[in-house]
């Protein structure tokens, strides 16, 4: 296992002793100045986000399960700062302190990160498309490199495209959600292709059936989508 480079582990390591009852599950923010940095966990995911009003900044992810003694096992997927950074992996502390989770770096500053929610929702987790219509029939995506995922928690979304083989970055965005009554809603807060749509408002038709997601509506770009998002177990 190769060792990450200190500045990724300045973004990485939690410190403290995380409690049986403090889970890391969930949506937290922390603001530097004009930066907001948006971190999302679910039980084998993570996202790390930096934006700074309508511009993206920087992101990076990738898997994360506990190891014992206070600490987890980090794998990057992909680093929009550091592509050289995909594939490795380190353990690394992870706890929660006064209900906050904080970072230190080599140099001693800290970073501090607030929790938006907890993790809780019918579509929280981590999702594939696996299925898109075209000319009325949903056709099977490919099962090759490239693929799009997207992490929810209780209220927040990321969706990321990326080569898992070699951490290529294809592109992202997130925001907020609410999922109601079979009415799925995005609020865009970020997206790496075109800052102009931060801001923007979607709704899209959706109902979960198991471990599939049924999801119809309008792109960012206006055109008509109907895909199958199916949740990841790993």
């Amino acid at each position: 296992m190769r060792k990450l480079p200190v500045s990724l582990l300045f973004f990485l390591s939690f410190l403290g002793v995380l409690k049986a009852q403090e889970s890391p599950v969930g949506a937290w923010k922390s603001i530097s100045g004009r930066s907001t940095s948006i971190l999302l966990i679910t039980p084998s995911w993570f996202t790390v986000t930096d934006y700074s009003d309508k511009t993206f900044l920087a992101s990076y992810g990738g898997t994360w399960k506990p190891a014992g003694n206070g600490e987890a096992e980090v794998t990057v997927y992909y680093n929009t700062a550091n592509g050289e950074q995909a594939g490795q992996s380190a353990h690394v502390p992870i706890g929660i302190i006064n209900g906050q989770l904080q970072t230190s770096g080599p140099g001693g500053g800290q970073q501090i990160w607030t929790r938006l929610d907890n993790g809780a929702g019918s579509l929280a987790g981590n999702w594939m498309i696996t299925a898109r219509e075209k000319d009325g029939k949903k056709n099977p995506v490919p099962d090759g490199p490239r693929q799009t995922f997207k992490l929810l928690t209780g209220t927040r979304f990321q969706w990321v495209a990326i080569n898992v083989q070699t951490g290529e970055f294809f592109g992202s965005g997130g925001g907020t959600y609410t999922f109601e009554e079979g009415l799925y809603k995005e609020k865009i807060e970020f997206f790496s292709r075109d800052s102009s749509r931060v801001g923007t408002v979607l709704s899209f038709k959706g109902k979960v059936t198991g471990n599939e997601w049924d999801h119809s509506g309008v792109s960012t770009k206006g055109d008509p989508i109907h895909e199958t998002w199916s949740r990841n177990q790993d």
